[in-house]
């Protein structure tokens, strides 16, 4: 008998318009009380956390709401006069992942400015190693997420060339499978949102040129399930964020048709608090800032039109990517 495919009911009184007002609201009172236990207990991914609800509110048009002035201050005090890096928090270690964050948010605000760019520069070239590859922070850890990290830094602050680019594509052209998909490190297994690091990566780069490309957006349409929903690799339940990892890297292909759109659609619209807004990993689960970015900019790659249209390779607005004149490559038909 075979198993059954692993996913989840929608409920007939699901959410099938986009709650615009209740996401601002909801974006807006995130994490403004200190005294409150998941502030505390999210010092870790602070920054990271404060590009995920800032991208949110400027895909939704809402940027002007926030304190910029406050915001961009703190992001300052957040990078390392040693190294140069950007840490998750006040007194915490610089990491790619909260270096990457830091230099999003500024970018969105015209205030790269407000760091010492060179130092950047400097952090992100010292974690390359000699295959190419690129630790997250001193400890060492290596993964193809930091390799999109460290190019998508670096081209934002226009300095691409500081490190070894051929070096670096060799390493993520080795991390590729026999399914057309990429793993963390060479050999490891297939995941949407490695996938969608490594696309990034190579299309900041301008080498897509490696990309399996059928055989590889083929693997990502059969991550759709009956609920609409994707997952992020095969026997998974479908989560929001997935939504975004998928159709990001679908979108950098040119294969974004492949999938049904409006399925996955009703699946995310599905996905609201109706009562707090956001949106959560999976209907009736708790919404949070992270889900919520990746169900905006997945509906605004589905043409939703109360969202500003996203950049599939940065996830930032498209707006923002013009105006820096960046090009990331997007392969056609």
């Amino acid at each position: 008998m075979a198993t059954p495919i692993k996913d989840v009911i929608l409920k007939e009184n699901a959410p099938v318009t986009i709650l615009f007002d209740k996401h601002i609201e909801f974006l807006r009172d995130y994490g403004k009380d200190d005294n409150n236990f998941e502030f505390g207990m999210t010092d870790y991914l602070r920054v990271s956390g404060m590009y995920w609800g800032l991208t949110a509110l400027e895909l939704l048009d809402q940027t002007h709401s926030s304190p910029q002035e406050e915001i961009v201050t703190y992001i300052k005090n957040c990078q390392d006069p040693e190294t140069g890096g950007i840490s998750a928090c006040l007194g915490h270690d610089p990491h790619l992942l909260h270096t990457l964050s830091g230099v999003q948010i500024l970018a969105m605000y015209d205030r790269l400015d407000a760091i010492d760019v060179e130092a950047v520069v400097k952090y992100v070239k010292s974690l390359q190693q000699p295959d190419g590859s690129f630790t997250g922070d001193k400890w060492g850890e290596v993964d193809t997420r930091f390799s999109f990290c460290a190019v998508a830094t670096l081209s934002l602050l226009k300095r691409l060339d500081a490190v070894d680019v051929d070096n670096a594509v060799k390493f993520v052209e080795s991390c590729m499978n026999f399914d057309g998909g990429f793993g963390s490190r060479p050999l490891s297994e297939s995941h949407a949102g490695l996938i969608y690091c490594c696309l990034g990566f190579l299309s900041i780069t301008h080498r897509l040129d490696l990309v399996k490309r059928d055989v590889l957006a083929w693997w990502l349409c059969e991550r759709q399930l009956p609920s609409g929903g994707l997952n992020g690799r095969p026997e998974k339940l479908p989560d929001v964020c997935y939504s975004w990892w998928v159709l990001s890297s679908l979108t950098i292909l040119g294969r974004l048709h492949w999938i049904s759109g409006e399925k996955l659609k009703k699946f995310i619209l599905a996905c609201q608090d109706t009562e707090t807004g956001g949106f959560a990993d999976r209907p009736g689960d708790v919404p949070d800032p992270y889900h919520t970015v990746f169900g905006l900019a997945a509906l605004s790659l589905l043409g939703q039109a109360e969202i500003k249209n996203v950049n599939p390779t940065y996830c930032m607005p498209q707006h923002v990517i013009d105006s820096m004149q960046l090009s990331p490559q997007i392969l056609r038909d």
